[in-house]
């Protein structure tokens, strides 16, 4: 696997990541409510690092040509956005940095931002977006040669790698950005919050359209 072959591909995978999406929506989400973006982002790369290994196992081509299989994690992954969307709705984040105790409020207590519900949160939003299937479907095999050299699974594991990456730096910089814009600015940063439930759902809704319409 050659670097202009990387190259190419970490062009192409950097601009569906710097995309808007739910994922964007959620790390915007998890900068506004939480005093670290880390475990957000992380639960989002835990998601695509399950992705992974499915891709390096060869298991992406059976699940995304089972059409039950993929309309389950359709409807599992429409369902769980909508949810996100509807609890970002209903308890719109402040700015974790708002007050002398940041992250400290309701909303970074019992209202269910501790790390691990962040990472568990985080890990599913990416682990049951259907895109994401479609995107290792997809994209990986314009960029895997079997002749190269190399095992398929190093070079699938590699372009696994570089995805992940790319989505943690992305991810990361998205986080850390809202927090920091919108920190005193509580009423944009409620603003924000409702335009990412908003999205969520949006995303969500029309995942179940597009496959339960087919």
């Amino acid at each position: 696997m050659d670097t202009t072959t990387l190259a190419a591909f970490l062009a192409l995978d950097l601009l569906l990541v710097f995309t808007p999406g739910a994922d964007w929506a959620f790390a915007i989400t998890a900068g506004l409510r939480d005093r670290s973006v880390v475990p957000a982002v992380a639960g989002l790369i835990a998601g695509y690092a399950g992705y992974t290994l499915l891709a390096v196992a060869g298991l992406v081509v059976v699940v995304a040509s089972s059409g039950t299989l993929l309309t389950a994690l359709t409807v599992a992954g429409a369902g769980y956005l909508v949810w996100l969307g509807w609890d970002a709705l209903r308890h719109p984040a402040e700015p974790a940095s708002a007050g002398p105790e940041a992250g400290a409020g309701p909303e970074a207590g019992a209202a269910g931002s501790s790390r691990l519900r962040v990472m568990l949160k985080g890990a599913g939003t990416s682990g049951l977006n259907p895109k994401a299937l479609l995107l290792y479907f997809s994209l990986f095999p314009q960029f895997i040669d079997p002749g190269s050299g190399w095992p398929v699974a190093t070079q699938t594991g590699l372009l696994g790698a570089l995805h992940m990456t790319a989505c943690a730096v992305v991810y990361l910089g998205v986080g850390v950005l809202a927090r920091t814009v919108l920190r005193t600015r509580p009423t944009v940063a409620r603003a924000v919050t409702r335009a990412s439930g908003v999205l969520m759902i949006v995303i969500g809704g029309l995942l179940l359209v597009e496959r339960l319409g087919s």
